[in-house]
């Protein structure tokens, strides 16, 4: 059979104001029926703009400037804009990466989705609305019909995604362009999509493009693996082969930047140096050759082809590699180290070069000195935090039930200590983060910090105290303010407290700008300008700003690729330990947690049901949940990912308007009692530190004598 696409020299540029970005070079590739090609690069290597391409669908002033994409046949460069439109959202169909901004915020859930099956198929209103229903159940959402008539704002970051996914398969597509599809969701529902995606690829012969940074899910989903670099293919091969003997030192370098659950706290992470070119201007020769320490003068001069190492495996590069980069086990940098005035331990790279240098804290923005004391440990007490949000009906708007974010949360995190907070989407992680920060208030309970109740504080009063409390938000976009420069949005924070002149605060920005990797010019660019990674990265810049005590990071690398992951991971430690940082890390993405933090709370339709040290939670987890998100994490190794055949947890998240009665996750646990729905189960203590909340634990609590437990009271059951 021909392939379902095929890309031939293809190039496109994106025409600016004064310069041309040559986004995509040359490249060819393509898909056969039931096959999903993966692939991966760092943001702004051109992953987005080739899935674009083939969707015409370019920003303005891109255009394809050479080369054919055939769909089934058809050419789709050569079709009018008219004739393209029976083909977009039908035979080729797009999964967004930023799902806030791809869906249209007036309009419902239901009516987005109906309205691409009323567009490409001759079916009434009701049809379509059957339709929507029986692919947003398909995705897993829980009580498809009874959210049809939700609007995209009253949907966390995970459920908009699964909206684009009903989206985009409602009309059963030959080729799906899967762009970055599980960015937003947790390890769970990642699971149960990528095993949908592979139910509909087999079913219906469709071809996948995955495009992700996670090369977790390449390893476990893909049957073959493209690499691209600065607008170039740099290698492809199949997967096994990829991993197993990679030739291009960057694939290499990618694969070395992987935080993996394994991974101790104390090791730094490989990271490579340096940021990817400016496409405007790209540099003569091999375009990974100012990050490459095999880099010669050969290299510098001469771009290399694409050429074959074997039949399937392709690689361009004058000095090949041969295999994955040895990890390497390196101490944490002394206090002299993260200040640039010691020598270090660092792990050796295939790019070469130290960690960059920590963050200097600027002058107009002083660095606070405390005095060690007693509530260092309690630097931030959360007590029996409830946030409810009211469900209303009627003219009147009555309300007639409570969606439970927030339920009798409590736990401390003291000074220069990272807690972390994983679970699935809607389980009330980023609600608690915003509560802690005041930008949510609380029903009851109390947050405070140093000694100050920030629940009691009134407007005025939480605006000057919130510079000692910042967040990084997961969606990056919604939260940089499209009307302005990004010069602006990091100086808005200065402007607001009065800090600094105009020169002194230009400055403090160029610092920012340097730690967080991004260029000079970035400062007269708007955030549409940017890739979702980037974006990122100014949003972390933006919260370290006024150096704050506590940053409550919310997904904070989930949009990275893994190679400025690493960087930013990095830089968060040394940060920490630099300047005394305190962290709330919530992120679905359990090894980043598990790298970053001391402690570990796992939540649940807004309980806390585990909570514990890194090593408690990933070697002893208690909670059946916590061990069947363990068991769903992906991992970078094709042999491991593909022997999974079991998901690690089942069934759907209950509606938080109506949780179930006792342990509210026992309709999805298998080892479920009847004491399981008559009783909630409290807090106990399994070891030093680590409590969690289980009638049916898999160890056995400490006695109340003080004796250490057994090792475990009951097995852990086959599915998880």
């Amino acid at each position: 059979m021909p392939p379902v696409l095929d890309i031939d020299h293809l190039s496109t540029h994106i025409q600016l104001r004064k310069s041309v970005v040559q986004a995509v070079g040359d490249i060819s590739l393509t898909i056969e029926p039931g096959e999903t090609l993966g692939l991966v690069g760092e943001s702004g290597c051109g992953k987005s703009m080739t899935g674009l391409s083939i969707m015409r669908l370019l920003p303005n002033g891109g255009h394809i400037v050479e080369g054919s994409i055939t769909v089934d046949g058809v050419d789709v460069v050569k079709l009018s804009e008219r004739e393209m439109r029976d083909v977009r959202g039908n035979d080729v169909a797009m999964i967004f990466q930023d799902s806030l901004t791809s869906l249209n915020p007036t309009m419902t859930i239901g009516k987005q989705i109906a309205e691409q099956v009323r567009r490409h198929r001759s079916v009434t209103r009701k049809v379509a609305t059957e339709r929507a229903a029986e692919v947003l159940g398909i995705v897993g959402f829980p009580r498809p019909r009874e959210r049809l008539a939700n609007y995209p704002h009253q949907l966390s970051g995970g459920q908009r995604q699964r909206v684009m996914i009903a989206i985009a398969l409602s009309c059963d597509p030959k080729l799906l362009i899967a762009d970055e599809p599980t960015t937003a969701l947790d390890v769970t529902i990642q699971a149960q999509i990528l095993g949908l995606l592979d139910d509909l690829k087999e079913r219906l012969g469709m071809a996948v493009l995955l495009v992700t940074h996670d090369m977790g899910v390449v390893a476990g989903r893909a049957d073959r693996v493209n690499v691209m670099y600065a607008g170039r293919m740099v290698e492809t091969a199949p997967t096994k082969e990829l991993f197993a003997r990679m030739h291009h030192p960057y694939t290499q370098a990618l694969l070395g930047s992987i935080p993996l659950l394994t991974q101790e706290r104390h090791e730094r992470l490989f990271s490579i140096p340096g940021i990817p070119p400016d496409l405007t201007e790209p540099p003569k020769g091999c375009r990974f050759a100012p990050r490459c320490t095999r880099a010669t003068d050969q290299c510098r001069e001469v771009e290399p082809a694409l050429e074959p190492a074997s039949t399937d495996h392709w690689f361009s590069c004058w000095h090949p590699v041969d295999g994955p980069i040895a990890r390497v086990v390196v101490a944490s940098p002394t206090a002299a180290d993260a200040n640039g005035s010691g020598t270090g331990v660092t792990a050796t790279s295939v790019g070469g070069g130290a960690a960059p240098a920590p963050l200097a804290p600027a002058a107009i923005v002083p660095e606070r000195q405390w005095e060690a004391g007693a509530d260092d440990a309690n630097l931030l007490m959360i007590d029996q935090v409830v946030r409810e949000y009211p469900v209303t009906a009627g003219i009147l708007q009555r309300r007639v039930a409570s969606v439970k974010a927030v339920s009798d949360v409590s736990f401390t995190v003291g000074r220069a200590e990272t807690f972390g907070l994983v679970g699935e989407s809607g389980c009330g992680k980023t609600t608690l983060g915003k509560v802690i920060v005041g930008l949510e208030k609380a029903d009851s309970g109390n947050v405070t910090l140093r000694g100050t109740d920030i629940t009691k504080l009134g407007e005025r009063e939480l605006r000057r105290f919130r510079r000692d409390l910042q967040m990084m938000f997961q969606d990056p976009i919604a939260s940089l303010d499209p009307r302005m420069r990004v010069g602006a949005v990091l100086r808005e924070p200065m402007q607001v407290q009065g800090i600094g002149t105009h020169k002194q605060q230009e400055e403090v920005i160029a610092e920012l700008l340097s730690e967080v990797g991004l260029p000079m010019n970035a400062v007269e660019r708007f955030p549409h300008e940017f890739s979702g990674g980037q974006r990122q990265r100014i949003g972390l810049a933006r919260a370290l700003t006024l150096n704050p005590q506590v940053i409550v990071a919310d997904e904070p690398v989930s949009a990275l690729d893994v190679s400025i992951r690493s960087q930013v991971l990095n830089l968060m430690k040394r940060l920490q330990q630099t300047h005394g940082l305190t962290y709330v890390v919530i992120s679905h993405d359990l090894a980043v947690v598990k790298y970053l933090s001391d402690r570990i709370g796992v939540m649940y339709l807004g309980k806390l049901v585990e909570m514990g040290s890194g090593d408690d939670i990933y070697h002893h987890a208690v909670h059946h949940y916590t061990a069947g998100l363990i068991a769903t994490v992906p991992e970078p190794d094709p042999s491991r990912e593909r022997a999974k055949s079991e998901i690690g947890i089942r069934g759907e998240l209950p509606s938080p308007v109506d949780p179930p009665s006792g342990c509210r996750f026992r309709t999805r646990c298998p080892a479920a009692q009847d004491v399981c729905a008559e009783v909630e189960p409290p807090l106990r203590l399994f070891h030093p530190g680590h409590y969690a909340a289980c009638h049916v634990p898999l160890q056995e609590p400490m006695p109340e004598d003080g004796n250490e437990p057994a090792v475990s009271a009951v097995s852990a059951p086959s599915g998880l």
